[in-house]
C-alpha cells in the first residue's frame, strides 16, 4: 500500500515517551513507531514532549488560561478539565476544517469523548480504538459519533462490554516483541504498572508472601494516599519497590523475574503489562478479569480466581513450572505489535478506499 498521512490522536496530558505515564501511551509509542518504520507520515496528538525519535509531527495541543473574573463561580470546573476540553476542541475544529487535505485517516487513540462526538464535522475517515470498558462520557459520545466511523476494541472482552452502544471490531493489542527479548528468569516475583487500588500491588504483595516468593515492585506511584496506606507498610524484607523504570530496565526486570504477577481488581480491557512479561518469557499469574483469560492460559502461566490471594499464591507457584521457551513462542504468536497493526493498516485502506469512492 502506498505511505498514508495519519492523524494519531493521543492524550493531550501526557506526552508519548518513556517513562510513559500508562499502557495507553506505551501503546501509542509503539503503534506510531510501527507505521513511520513502514513509510507512513504520522502526525501525533499529545503533550508536548514526544520521543522525537519516533519521527512523527507533533500537533500543537493549546491550553486555556481563564480570564480575569471566569472562575469566580464556584462551579466552574477544574483547570485540567478545562485544558483538555480546550485542546481537544481546537483540534477537532482544525481537523474539520483542513484535516482532509492534510491526513488520509484520523485514528483516535485518546479516552476522551470530543473526538468520537464531533466526528461527524470531519471529512476524512475515523477510526477510534477502545481502551476501556463503557465510561459514560465516552458511551455518550458514542451516540453522536458519525455512521461511518469505525470502532476498534482491544480485546473481545471490550468488544462484548461496549456490544450494547456500538458494534467494533476486535484488535488486540500488541507489543514489540523484539524489543521485549527472553531474559534467563530464576529471579524474584515482578509486579509492574500504575501503583493505584485499581491494579491492586498489595494484593500481590501478599501472595507473593504466601508462596514464599521475593517480589520486585515497578512502576509510577500516581496515587500518594494508596501507596502511604497499603504499600509502603508492606515493604521491606523480600518486597522491594524500584520505582519508574524505561522500557530497557524493565526488560531486564522481567526477563530476569521467575513470574510476573497480575493483580487487577477491575476488569482489565487488555493487560498490557502480561504481554510484556510474555515476551521476556516470563510466564504470568493472573487473576482471570477482563481480557487477561484471552491470552493468559496454562501453556504461558496460570490463572487465579478474582481478588482470592491464597488462590493466587497458588497459580504463582504453578506458573514458574512453565516453560520459558514455550512462553516466549507462545507471546510471539499472540502479542506482535506486527500483526496488530497489519490490521490496522487494512482498516486504513478499506477506510481511505470507502471516502475515494
Amino acid at each position: 500500500m502506498r505511505p498514508l498521512r495519519i492523524c494519531l490522536i493521543a492524550s493531550s496530558r501526557f506526552p508519548i515517551r518513556e517513562p510513559f505515564a500508562g499502557g495507553l501511551e506505551a501503546h501509542t509509542h509503539a503503534l506510531a513507531r510501527q507505521l513511520h518504520a513502514r513509510g507512513h507520515e504520522v502526525s501525533v496528538f499529545a503533550a508536548p514532549g514526544s520521543d522525537p525519535s519516533l519521527g512523527v509531527v507533533e500537533l500543537p495541543v493549546e491550553t486555556f488560561e481563564p480570564a480575569e473574573g471566569e472562575r469566580h463561580d464556584t462551579g466552574v470546573t477544574p483547570d485540567s478539565w478545562l485544558n483538555e476540553h480546550h485542546a481537544y476542541l481546537g483540534l477537532m475544529l482544525d481537523l474539520a476544517r483542513t484535516g482532509h487535505e492534510r491526513f488520509d485517516v484520523v485514528h483516535n487513540n485518546s479516552l476522551h469523548h470530543l473526538p468520537i462526538a464531533m466526528s461527524p464535522a470531519l471529512r476524512v475517515p475515523m477510526f477510534t480504538t477502545l481502551h476501556t470498558p463503557p465510561v459514560p462520557w465516552l458511551a455518550s459520545a458514542v451516540a453522536y459519533a458519525d455512521p461511518g466511523s469505525t470502532f476498534v476494541a482491544v480485546s473481545r472482552f471490550t468488544a462484548q462490554e461496549w456490544s450494547p452502544s456500538v458494534a467494533c471490531l476486535t484488535i488486540h493489542n500488541g507489543i514489540d516483541v523484539e524489543a521485549w527479548s527472553p531474559g534467563p528468569g530464576g529471579g524474584p516475583a515482578v509486579w509492574s504498572g500504575r501503583l493505584v487500588p485499581e491494579k491492586a500491588p498489595h494484593l500481590a504483595i501478599d501472595a507473593a508472601r504466601r508462596a514464599g516468593m521475593p517480589l520486585t515492585l515497578a512502576g509510577p506511584s500516581l496515587d500518594r494516599g494508596y501507596f502511604a496506606r497499603e504499600i509502603e507498610p508492606r515493604l521491606g524484607g523480600d518486597v522491594e519497590y524500584v520505582g519508574h523504570l524505561t522500557h530497557e530496565q524493565l526488560r531486564v526486570t522481567l526477563g530476569a523475574a521467575s513470574v510476573a504477577v497480575v493483580t487487577p481488581v477491575w476488569d482489565e480491557p487488555y493487560g498490557l503489562v502480561a504481554a510484556e512479561a510474555l515476551a521476556c518469557g516470563t510466564p504470568v499469574a493472573a487473576f482471570a478479569r477482563g481480557a487477561l483469560p484471552e491470552f493468559v492460559d496454562d501453556s504461558v502461566g496460570a490463572l487465579a480466581r478474582p481478588d482470592d490471594v491464597d488462590d493466587l499464591a497458588r497459580a504463582m507457584r504453578l506458573a514458574v513450572t512453565r516453560d520459558r521457551a514455550t512462553v516466549r513462542r507462545v507471546a510471539e504468536e499472540r502479542c506482535s505489535i506486527a500483526h496488530m497493526v497489519d490490521r490496522y493498516e487494512e482498516l486504513y485502506l478499506t477506510g481511505r478506499e470507502r471516502v475515494a469512492a
